[in-house]
């Protein structure tokens, strides 16, 4: 299933055009990068992928309409997939997007790829 074009859209008005943000598909989806790590992720199957510290991400689980993203039967720490209805209202998506691109920036920049062959 392709990802939410309009979700997509509402997100890059909620994070604009800094230039230390980029888009890339991926996990049949589309993610947004800051400084070259993924902080939100537009998902195929609907709703969003979050990254936020494993400490932060475990308080907000509900199970509901948050829940720890798990891709190929592994649980991946600091990773929430929010429901489609947690993101319909535009503060709400503000708020989750928010929090993805905080943790993101807070990791060192990503150095840029040599283009070198790897051995």
């Amino acid at each position: 299933m392709a990802y939410d074009e309009e979700l997509a859209e509402r997100i890059r008005d909620v994070v604009g055009a800094a230039a230390d943000t980029s888009e890339r598909k991926m996990f049949g989806g589309l993610a947004f990068l800051f400084g070259g790590h993924m902080g939100v992720v537009v998902l195929g199957g609907g709703g969003l992928m979050i990254r936020m510290a494993p400490e932060a991400a475990a308080v907000l689980v509900d199970d509901i309409s948050v829940a720890p993203m798990v891709m190929q039967g592994r649980e991946l720490d600091g990773w929430l997939q929010v429901s489609p209805d947690a993101v319909a209202g535009d503060p709400d998506l503000t708020e989750w997007v928010d929090r993805g691109v905080r943790f993101a920036r807070s990791l060192p920049p990503k150095k840029p790829k040599s283009g070198k062959p790897k051995r």
